[in-house]
């Protein structure tokens, strides 16, 4: 590649951080490449809209946060809640070992 080829791709990656914006590569499936794509120049824009995706996307890819008392609301959701089980050990003595 020649020097103005270079120079030409240090100016324009430098024009567009100016403007906020980085240039990188990312790997997906080819099926994908034109949702990529278009999430991507949505997301470059200074909009309402864009911040509004934005927001959608890193909150449904990060997930809720676990609630507190998730497992006892299982327990609760359970089908043997109203069962009558009788769960006492008895206690009994070890056998005696000869030592």
């Amino acid at each position: 590649m020649g020097s103005s080829q270079k120079r030409a791709i240090q100016n324009y990656r430098s024009r567009l951080g100016k403007r906020g914006l980085a240039r990188f590569e990312v790997l997906g499936r080819d099926a994908d490449r034109d949702l990529i794509r278009s999430l991507a120049r949505r997301l470059s824009e200074d909009t309402p809209e864009a911040a509004e995706l934005r927001a959608a996307v890193s909150k449904s890819i990060a997930g809720d946060p676990p609630k507190p008392g998730g497992i006892l609301a299982a327990l609760r959701r359970s089908p043997m809640v109203n069962a009558e089980l009788d769960l006492s050990r008895s206690r009994e003595e070890g056998r005696k070992v000869d030592l």
